[in-house]
């Protein structure tokens, strides 16, 4: 089901797509496929709403930069330098992280409006980024696809192809809150990583891999997450063909339980240090699948070139229960 949300200040007219099935009520929008809401019930079977969002069109943009529940692309994450080296050719982007690109450039698949049609049990939405669209090259044609499955989880399927070698590394940008309210900090959190990406003071990885034990960083072991985490870990499953699941977020009080499979190799914990009025810092906690920060720009990453003929297929899914 849709309707419509708002209208851009061009004129551009923004639906916001309902997912309903077994207990759980999703919201999806055109603009920057955002994942506006996610209802799902507690221990009593009381149903909020566990993500950060805002009301109406409005919110989100005149706030962009906490990216609230986007599509993040066409590179989520971090590229050095604003940068990078593809078949002997160099590609500049527009630096909007200091001297770094984020997240695609402040022209982002975040602050675009997608195309939309119903799939069963959800919506697919898809665009055309052209060549040299915030600088990256190839004509990008690509899709994703929201659904719910049989046990009320949501599933983002991704999908691209090129005309033109171009990167690709896409991500979804929710902040949790299972609480549905109040901070996140109080929230457990277990971590399929025995290492993470070493960074830089800009938050760009040196290349080296840090092993977690001994450290803050270590939640292999389920613990309350604190504050000051910005960082890409190396899932231990690796680059899969099919979903794995890789980390679990609890919240004592409610009892609900978020887990996240994914195909990708690496996942971003952000505990939202940052976030500002109408949100307090650490108000949420963004689990974002992905490939490694500035793979570009380190041939020993896994890769993130995509070269015409080939598909590039990413997979994530967000279930919910609840603990007694």
């Amino acid at each position: 089901m849709s309707e419509l949300f708002g209208t851009l200040s061009d004129g551009t007219r923004v639906h916001r797509w309902t997912l309903e099935r077994a207990g759980v009520r999703v919201r999806v929008l055109t603009y920057g496929g955002i994942v506006q809401s996610a209802e799902v019930p507690d221990r009593a079977g009381r149903a909020i709403d566990v993500t950060l969002g805002f009301p109406a069109l409005e919110g989100y943009t005149a706030h962009p930069e906490p990216y609230l529940g986007a599509l993040v692309g066409r590179y989520a994450n971090r590229i050095g330098g604003a940068r990078f080296p593809l078949d002997g050719v160099t590609y500049t982007l527009e630096p909007n992280n200091g001297p770094n690109s984020l997240h695609g450039g402040d022209g982002g698949f975040d602050k675009r409006v997608w195309d939309a049609e119903p799939v069963e049990h959800g919506v697919r939405l898809s665009r055309v980024s052209p060549d040299g669209e915030e600088g990256f090259p190839g004509r990008l044609e690509l899709s994703a696809t929201y659904t719910l499955d049989e046990r009320g989880a949501l599933v983002i399927a991704y999908e691209a192809v090129t005309d033109a070698p171009t990167v690709v590394n896409l991500t979804n940008h929710t902040y949790w809150n299972l609480g549905g309210s109040g901070s996140a900090l109080g929230h457990e959190l277990r971590l399929d990583a025995s290492r993470l990406t070493r960074v830089d003071g800009d938050l760009i990885p040196t290349g080296e891999l840090d092993a977690v034990e001994g450290t803050r960083f270590d939640f292999r072991e389920p613990r309350k997450t604190g504050a000051g985490y910005d960082h890409n870990y190396v899932l231990d499953k690796g680059l899969t063909a099919t979903p794995v699941e890789v980390a679990e977020l609890y919240d004592p009080a409610s009892g609900r339980v978020l887990t996240v499979a994914t195909t990708e190799p690496g996942l971003q914990l952000y505990t939202a240090d940052h976030l500002g009025d109408p949100f307090a810092p650490n108000d949420g906690i963004a689990l974002e699948t992905q490939h490694f920060p500035d793979s570009p720009n380190r041939p020993e990453f896994p890769s993130t070139r995509l070269a015409p003929g080939e598909v590039f297929r990413s997979e994530t899914v967000y279930g919910f229960s609840v603990r007694p």
